[in-house]
């Protein structure tokens, strides 16, 4: 809070400063412009978007869509791909009875060797239930929702410098009705995304109705993957329709001993954003590194985009462990500065 109170006072004796010297030199052409994009997160370097996800925030302790933004500015960033909760909590969604943090816990145990006891698989049917009333009560409210609550969230990213390009909430799966699809794709366009992303779900008869959809809704529908991503991972989504897309994750693509740079060059026409993190390939581990310790060429993706004018954005994904003493704002903000010093000086 402290930090928040400080910034906003330095804000404040900058800004009128600025105004002062404006007022000075009335004959100052573009002052207007100058004044509207002062003192906001610019993370476009050599032509290249670095955005982030939200998900790179979830240690921070507030989730809200307020935090979030601030989070945003303070990494240095200008543009991000926003995940469900902060957005939705913010347009007035029924706040989940269950503890999800406990609940993934158990979902983590429960696929271990290690197992649940007794007590913890009553304890997790009970959850499950609890779950499946809250996801019932949350579409009855998608239902309902005034889309102006996201077109207001949108205007005050906006006005603080950032632009949302990607919305993720968790509506695409298969126990979603197209109800909930339509909102979901209709709450991107009212937060300004271009497309939406989620899980690739590893069924053909689904992507071809979700692209079919976001054609519908004039969006793009981008499927993500993990370690099942291989250079034909896409290829059936693409074919069955337009509004399918790509949301490339480089890092995970290194630990399945692909090279991204190959990809890029032959999909980059199908990508909608690209998740940046840094791997290591299968023979060292597949460890998830501090940038520039692990074997992803970030450097190279980048400069590449760089070259080509590739248009999507490069999405800093932080799932590396935070090092003592740091926190997730301070690790995007050095994620940020990786990919401003391999843009600008070409060095790893």
């Amino acid at each position: 809070m402290q930090h928040t109170t400080n910034t906003r006072r330095a804000f404040l004796r900058t800004s009128t400063t600025a105004a002062a010297g404006i007022a000075l030199a009335p004959s100052l052409i573009g002052a207007p412009a100058i004044l509207k994009h002062f003192n906001k997160p610019n993370s476009v370097i050599k032509g290249v978007q670095i955005g982030t996800i939200t998900y790179s925030f979830r240690s921070m302790p507030d989730q809200s869509a307020e935090a979030t933004l601030q989070y945003v500015i303070d990494s240095g960033i200008s543009a991000i791909e926003l995940m469900g909760d902060p957005a939705e909590t913010y347009a007035g969604r029924p706040e989940n009875p269950v503890d999800r943090s406990r609940m993934y816990g158990l979902f983590r145990k429960q696929r271990s060797d290690e197992g649940l006891t007794a007590d913890e698989e009553a304890e997790m049917k009970e959850m499950r239930a609890e779950m499946d009333a809250y996801n019932k009560q949350v579409a009855a409210w998608r239902s309902r929702v005034d889309m102006k609550k996201f077109a207001a969230l949108r205007k005050m990213y906006n006005d603080a410098g950032v632009t949302i390009y990607a919305f993720k909430p968790r509506a695409f799966e298969k126990d979603n009705t197209d109800a909930e699809i339509n909102y979901g794709m209709q709450a991107a366009r009212a937060l300004g995304a271009t497309h939406v992303t989620l899980e690739h779900p590893a069924d053909d008869a689904r992507t071809l109705h979700l692209g079919q959809m976001a054609k519908k809704n004039k969006v793009r529908v981008a499927y993500h993957g993990h370690e099942q991503q291989t250079p034909t991972f896409w290829d059936t989504a693409l074919e069955q329709s337009k509004g399918n897309a790509m949301n490339l994750d480089i890092g995970h693509y290194v630990a399945t001993g692909h090279d991204p740079l190959e990809i890029l060059r032959s999909h980059h026409q199908h990508i909608m954003s690209m998740h940046l993190k840094d791997r290591q390939t299968p023979e060292h581990g597949k460890g998830n590194l501090m940038w520039g310790k692990g074997d992803t060429p970030i450097g190279d993706v980048l400069h590449l985009m760089s070259q080509e004018n590739y248009a999507f954005p490069a999405t800093v994904e932080l799932e590396y462990d935070i090092p003592e003493g740091s926190d997730a704002v301070k690790e995007v903000a050095r994620c940020l500065e990786y990919c401003r010093h391999q843009l600008e000086t070409g060095k790893r």
